[in-house]
C-alpha cells in the first residue's frame, strides 16, 4: 500500500518554544551531526531538525533551516487559508456551476425540484423545491420584483451573510459596494440594499405545494437591472434538465483557482487583511493572475488536502470543541448551526464555527437557529452510532423517534454523503423519511426509521438505502420547534446498528 506522507504542524509559533529556558529546550545533538555547522546546534522539532550557527539564543538558522521553515510558514498558513475561505470558496464555486454547469445567465433563476435536480446541492432537503439565483452586480444595481402569494427569500453576500430577507411582496434594489443607490428609487417604493459583494445570491421558497401554483408564482418573480424598469425583460428560469452539478468545495489546485478567482471579483474587508497577506506568498494576490510555481503548486496541493482534513476534524467532531454545537450530555446528535449569523463572537470571528457550517452547509440566519429562538428549525447531526463507530454505508441501522416529537409544523430524517455533503445516492433515489408521509408507527405513536444497504422486512416506508463503500450522515430536522425540544425534556435516542 502506498503511503501519503504529510509534514503536519498546527502553527510556527510552535517553534518558538524552543526559546526561554536551557532546561525547556529540545534536544540537540552535537555540531559533529551531517547539517549542523561547527560550533553550532541542531533542534529537533516537529516539523524537523533546525540547525543554528551557535545555540539557538544566539545563533543563525542555517539557509537550509530558512528554506524548511518558510516551505513551512507557507504550507500551515495555507491549510488555514482554506479553513478562512471555506464560505467563500463554496459560494464561488456554487457560482461557477451556476453559470458554467448550468448555463444560467446573470440573474436567472435556477429551479430545482426533485431527487436528481438538488444532487450536487449541501444538505439540500429533498421535500422542498429550490428557486435559487446568483446575480453579479459589478456593473450597476438590479430588481428583484417578489410577488404577491406564499413565496419567501433572502438575500445573501458572497460570504454568505444575509442582506436582507425577502417575505413581503414588492420591488427590491440591490446595489454593489462603491455604487451609489439610484436617485429617486426609494421614493419610487423600490426598498433599496447596498450589498458589500459585487454578486450576490438569491434563496427564494415556494411555498404551495401545488405545482401549477408554485408555477405561477415562479413565473412572476422577476429579476432585472434597474436600467430596465420602464420596460423590465425578466431573466426568467431554467432548470438542470439532467445535467449533474456541485457545490461542494472542490479539491486539488481547482481549490486555488476558484479562490483566486474570486478574490479578484471581491472586494477585501478589513477583517481578512492578514489572510490576504498569507496568500501572497503562495501566488494569490488580488489584481494579479493566478500563475503558481512547481513549488507553490507542491505546497497548495498537499496544504488543500490537509486544509479539508482539518474541516472534517472541525465539521465531524464538533463538540466539546464548538460550544454551540452541545445538545445534551452524552448525545451522539450535535446542534448543526455552530456559526452566528454575522459570524462574529464578542472578541473573535467564529473561525472554526463557520467552517463547520459552511462544509457542510450554505446561508445562515436566524430561522436556522430556532435552538435560541424558538423559532424556525432545528438541526441535529450525528456522524456516529451508539458506540462511538462512524456511520458506514454497509452497515444497517435504527434510529427511534420518541412519541410528541416537537415539531409542531413537521419533522423530516435525511441522510447525506459524506464526499459531496449532498443527499445520500442509491438508486431508489429515496433520501429521507419524514412526519408527513404515510411511515409506521408504534402503538404509543413512536416511530422507528432504518438506514442501511438491506430492506427491513415490511418497512420498506421507513427506510432510506445506503451503499456499501461509502460513508454517510444523519440530519434531523425540526420545523416550528417545540418547548419540549427546546428544554431538552424531549430526548433524540442515538443511531443504533441493526440487531
Amino acid at each position: 500500500m502506498k503511503k501519503l506522507i504529510l509534514i503536519t504542524a498546527v502553527m510556527i509559533a510552535s517553534v518558538a518554544l524552543i526559546s526561554g529556558c536551557s532546561d525547556q529546550r529540545p534536544a540537540s545533538t552535537a555540531a559533529t551531526q551531517s547539517g549542523t555547522p561547527e560550533g553550532g546546534v541542531t533542534l529537533e522539532t516537529r516539523i524537523g531538525d533546525l540547525s543554528f550557527t551557535h545555540d539557538f539564543a544566539t545563533g543563525y538558522p542555517t539557509d537550509e533551516t530558512i528554506s524548511l521553515l518558510f516551505n513551512e510558514i507557507d504550507f500551515q498558513r495555507a491549510c488555514q487559508a482554506y479553513i478562512w475561505s471555506i464560505p467563500l470558496v463554496s459560494f464561488a464555486q456554487w457560482q461557477y456551476a451556476y453559470n458554467v454547469t448550468l448555463g444560467a445567465e446573470n440573474g436567472q433563476i435556477v429551479f430545482l425540484n426533485g431527487y436528481d435536480d438538488i444532487l450536487g446541492g449541501l444538505t439540500f432537503n429533498a421535500t422542498t423545491p429550490y428557486a435559487l439565483v446568483f446575480i453579479d452586480l459589478g456593473q450597476e444595481p438590479w430588481v428583484v420584483h417578489m410577488p404577491e402569494g406564499e413565496v419567501r427569500g433572502a438575500a445573501h453576500d458572497m460570504w454568505q451573510m444575509e442582506i436582507t430577507s425577502m417575505t413581503k411582496p414588492g420591488k427590491y434594489v440591490f446595489v454593489g459596494p462603491g455604487q451609489t443607490a439610484p436617485a429617486g428609487a426609494a421614493k419610487a417604493g423600490y426598498t433599496v440594499h447596498q450589498a458589500p459583494t459585487n454578486s450576490i445570491f438569491l434563496g427564494i421558497r415556494l411555498i404551495p405545494t401545488d405545482p401549477n401554483e408554485r408555477k405561477a408564482l415562479l413565473d412572476n418573480v422577476e429579476i432585472y437591472p434597474f436600467a430596465e424598469r420602464s420596460n423590465p425583460k425578466p431573466r426568467g428560469f431554467t432548470t438542470p434538465q439532467g445535467r449533474r452539478w456541485s457545490a461542494a468545495h472542490p479539491r486539488g489546485m481547482e481549490f486555488w483557482h476558484r479562490l483566486s478567482d474570486i478574490i479578484s471579483k471581491e472586494p477585501v474587508f478589513e477583517r481578512d487583511r492578514f489572510f490576504m497577506a498569507m496568500l501572497a506568498p503562495l501566488g494569490i494576490e488580488k489584481g494579479k493572475p493566478f500563475a503558481p510555481t512547481e513549488q507553490q503548486k507542491q505546497i497548495l496541493t498537499e496544504a488543500v488536502l490537509v486544509g479539508e482534513a482539518m474541516a472534517k476534524a472541525i465539521d465531524f467532531k464538533k463538540s466539546p470543541r464548538l460550544r454551540d454545537a452541545h445538545y445534551v450530555e452524552g448525545s451522539g446528535w450535535d446542534i448543526d448551526t455552530t456559526s452566528p449569523t454575522d459570524q462574529r463572537r464578542e472578541y473573535y470571528d467564529a473561525l472554526d464555527g463557520r467552517a463547520s457550517w459552511f462544509y457542510e452547509a450554505v446561508t445562515n440566519n436566524m430561522a436556522m437557529h430556532g435552538m435560541e429562538t424558538g423559532k424556525g428549525q432545528v438541526y441535529l447531526t450525528s456522524y456516529k452510532d451508539n458506540d462511538g463507530d462512524w456511520l458506514d454505508g454497509a452497515r444497517n441501522y435504527t434510529l427511534h423517534i420518541p412519541p410528541n416529537a416537537p415539531a409542531e409544523l413537521f419533522w423530516s430524517l435525511t441522510l447525506y454523503e459524506v464526499d459531496g455533503r449532498d443527499i445520500i445516492h442509491n438508486q431508489y433515489k429515496v433520501t429521507d423519511r419524514s412526519s408527513r408521509m404515510d411511515l409506521l408507527t408504534n402503538q404509543d405513536g413512536s416511530v422507528d426509521l432504518y438506514f442501511g444497504p438491506d430492506e427491513p422486512t415490511g418497512k420498506k416506508q421507513n427506510w432510506i438505502p445506503t451503499e456499501a463503500g461509502r460513508a454517510f450522515f444523519a440530519m434531523l430536522r425540526f420545523y416550528s420547534p417545540g418547548p419540549t425540544l427546546l428544554d431538552r425534556s424531549w430526548i433524540l435516542p442515538d443511531i443504533e446498528k441493526a440487531k
